[in-house]
């Protein structure tokens, strides 16, 4: 064999034996299997549970890397808390005042890793127009081909603990409680 040949044949399995590196993959939020909830105590008599029924955003990941990004926006005036009086009363003024901030953001800061799954999502949440650091720690995360719509999918489940007060929105705290967590069911797919 000559020496091109042989440094052609060696280039060949080089590449071969090379680990592939991912590109960044982004996904599209899928706004109807998406849904921020918050719960908190109503006066020690029970934990209430409420959600949001309007999600979009992105999220990118590059799993290879550890790497990733989340952006996401959320319709404060689709709080759904059961009651169509309270859902009125939540997005008055005192509260998230819906008229004056219709949206809140979630912008991710970094992504931390526990194998290739995505553990914690730390990031830059905006309510009322107040930015907080708030870390998402997730209890789950899945990826795999939609079996409908044949292309790839990913969901998760994440919480993370704030306070309400510290985004102007502590009205009747600490009778109605102060500490809200918030849990967040994600769908996206592959765009």
């Amino acid at each position: 064999m000559n020496k091109l040949a042989a440094l052609t044949v060696a280039a060949a399995f080089a590449a071969a034996a090379a680990p592939t590196f991912a590109a960044p993959e982004t996904y599209t939020i899928d706004g109807n299997h998406t849904f921020p909830s918050f719960s908190y105590s109503h006066l020690g008599y029970s934990i209430q549970v409420s959600r949001f029924d309007k999600t979009s955003g992105k999220i990118t990941l590059d799993r290879a890397a550890k790497t990733g990004s989340v952006d996401v926006v959320i319709d404060m005036k689709s709080v759904d808390t059961g009651s169509t009086l309270f859902n009125s009363h939540i997005q008055g003024e005192e509260l998230l005042d819906t008229e004056k901030y219709p949206t809140a953001t979630f912008k991710s800061t970094g992504i931390k890793f526990d194998g290739d799954k995505p553990s914690e999502v730390e990031g830059n949440l905006t309510i009322k127009g107040i930015t907080r650091p708030v870390t998402l720690t997730l209890t789950s995360f899945f990826c795999m081909p939609h079996p409908m719509l044949k292309k790839d999918a990913c969901g998760a489940n994440a919480t993370a603990q704030i306070k309400r007060s510290e985004f102007n929105a502590g009205k009747h705290a600490p009778y109605v409680g102060d500490d809200v967590t918030l849990t967040i069911a994600v769908e996206a797919y592959k765009s």
